[in-house]
C-alpha cells in the first residue's frame, strides 16, 4: 500500500502544479489577446481546451483525495461497493480507483 500511497502522492502533485500552468493560462500570465481577430479566435479555442483540462485534472484530485483516505483507514485495497479485494493489476493502470473492475462495470 505504502507505494501506491506515494504513487498517488506524486500523481497529485504533478496534477496541482498542472493545475497551476492552467491557471497561469487563463489569467494570460503569457501574454493579453492577440490583436488578429483570427488568433484571438485560436486562442479562445485553447481556452475551452484547457478549461476542460482543468476539470480534468480537478475530478481526478478528488479521487485520489478520496483514495489515499481510504488507504490511510485501511480500506485502500477493498471495493467500496462490493467489499472484495479490487484486483492489484487494476490498481497498477488505476491507483486511484476504489471499486473493483465488476462495480466500476455496473
Amino acid at each position: 500500500m505504502n507505494n501506491r500511497m506515494s504513487e498517488l502522492e506524486t500523481l497529485q502533485a504533478d496534477l496541482e502544479a498542472r493545475l497551476a500552468r492552467y491557471h497561469a493560462h487563463q489569467r494570460r500570465e503569457t501574454g493579453a489577446l492577440d490583436k488578429d481577430s483570427e488568433e484571438q479566435a485560436t486562442q479562445t479555442q485553447n481556452d475551452e481546451v484547457v478549461d476542460s483540462l482543468e476539470q480534468e485534472a480537478r475530478n481526478e484530485l478528488v479521487q485520489i483525495a478520496h483514495a489515499l483516505e481510504r488507504i490511510n483507514t485501511g480500506l485502500g485495497g477493498e471495493c467500496e461497493r462490493c467489499g472484495e479485494e479490487i484486483d492489484p493489476r487494476r490498481l497498477q493502470v488505476l491507483p486511484y480507483t476504489t471499486v473493483c473492475v465488476n462495480c466500476a462495470g455496473d
